[in-house]
């Protein structure tokens, strides 16, 4: 089996195909300090994607309440009772076994599939916190004892993806030009191994038209240089979608290089799968560290010390980076921080968006003394 290298978990692997990455990965970033679970990306990509016969339940986009929340049911609880009791980290470096480690003899992965009623409760655990809380209880210091947090998911447009490695019709293929995983339908024969396979769970069965049907990464949207719809539509203004370079080609100036490379404040989901996901999430500060490094690797650290220098100004170009999520339609290929504003450009350098760091405002006085009247809308 040919070995290939993942560089979130610093070491090697066994990959049933030889891999040559693509000519841009797409990626992402969600800041899951900003999400306020709205939904808005839930029915964004629902209204677009999956209002066909047998999507009825079908959530390429969901926003889960953590730490109780899961679509399908125990979806996480189930991929680390799968990996065990021997996940260990030793400094940035993963030790304990991948999904490709716990295969059973003659399957390539482990995996479980999810039963028919655990896709039923996509809301179950909404808004419910950590332990019970009396009203009128404040929260004064971080992270705080009782403690949620919501966790929008799409697929994660692996490197190195489950789904592929088990699809006995190699039927899901990771395009070359921008690494986005897709399933063709003329190929697929509903053996639903990357259900079972996709320890996210974002590869989902179609009953009526008896086929696996997944988010696509909007994929004509991409094409056309604008981001996806879970991206423009996003309230909160928590998502920036790009492409993200190998460790060995960062650019500085490239958005996602940026985040997740340079200031190591975006830390991929569950990397201990082994399968290198390219969505990616700057963590809640309010959270005990312990149930996030287990979610997002032993990078919690430095991303929350990174992050909270940045609420105190002293990170800049980050503060500037952040202000460009939601501020436009465009894929950003590169950003610059300069006097005072951010400015994103196009693959090609042109300016396709700028951005003040501080709103102007103005301040008018109470009387106007002019046409002797009073604004009564200020105090």
């Amino acid at each position: 089996m040919p070995t290939v290298y993942n560089w979130q978990i610093r070491r090697e692997l066994d990959y049933p195909y030889e891999h040559e990455r693509p000519k841009k990965q797409f990626a992402m970033v969600m800041d899951l300090n900003k999400c306020i679970a709205c939904q808005t990306c839930t029915i964004a990509c629902k209204t677009t994607w999956t209002p066909g016969r047998g999507q009825e339940y079908m959530l390429w986009n969901n926003v889960e309440t953590k730490p109780y929340g899961f679509y399908p049911l125990g979806w996480d609880v189930k991929l680390l009772d799968l990996l065990g009791d021997s996940q260990k980290w030793v400094d940035a470096t993963y030790e304990g076994p991948t999904l490709f480690d716990v295969a059973p003899e003659g399957d390539t992965l482990g995996k479980w599939m999810p039963d028919e009623y655990d896709w039923a409760f996509p809301n179950v655990g909404e808004d419910e916190v950590s332990e019970p809380v009396d009203v009128g209880t404040v929260m004064e210091t971080l992270p705080h004892l009782a403690w949620m947090f919501y966790l929008p998911r799409i697929c994660n447009h692996c490197t190195y993806p489950a789904c592929v490695a088990a699809c006995p019709r190699k039927a899901i293929y990771k395009r070359p030009e921008d690494g986005i995983v897709l399933i063709d339908p003329e190929r697929c024969e509903g053996y639903q191994e990357c259900v079972a396979a996709c320890p996210y769970k974002k590869s989902i069965f179609n009953a009526v038209a008896r086929i696996s049907q997944k988010c696509i990464g909007c994929f004509p949207k991409v094409e056309a240089g604008y981001q996806p719809q879970c991206v423009t539509t996003c309230i909160g203004r928590i998502r920036l979608q790009g492409f993200i370079s190998p460790p060995d080609q960062v650019r500085p100036d490239n958005p996602i290089d940026f985040l997740v490379h340079v200031k190591k404040v975006a830390l991929p989901l569950y990397p201990q799968t082994g399968l290198e996901p390219n969505v990616y999430y700057i963590p809640p500060i309010h959270v005990p560290r312990s149930f996030l490094r287990q979610m997002f690797g032993p990078g919690v650290d430095h991303a929350l010390r990174t992050y909270e220098r940045m609420r105190r100004g002293e990170e800049p170009e980050l503060q500037g980076l952040l202000h460009l999520f939601g501020s436009t339609e465009r894929i950003s290929h590169s950003f610059r921080v300069v006097d005072g504003e951010v400015i994103g450009f196009d693959e090609h350098g042109r300016e396709i968006v700028r951005v003040p760091l501080v709103e102007p405002y103005q301040e008018r006085p109470h009387e106007d003394p002019a046409l002797e009247v009073v604004r009564q809308d200020i105090p």
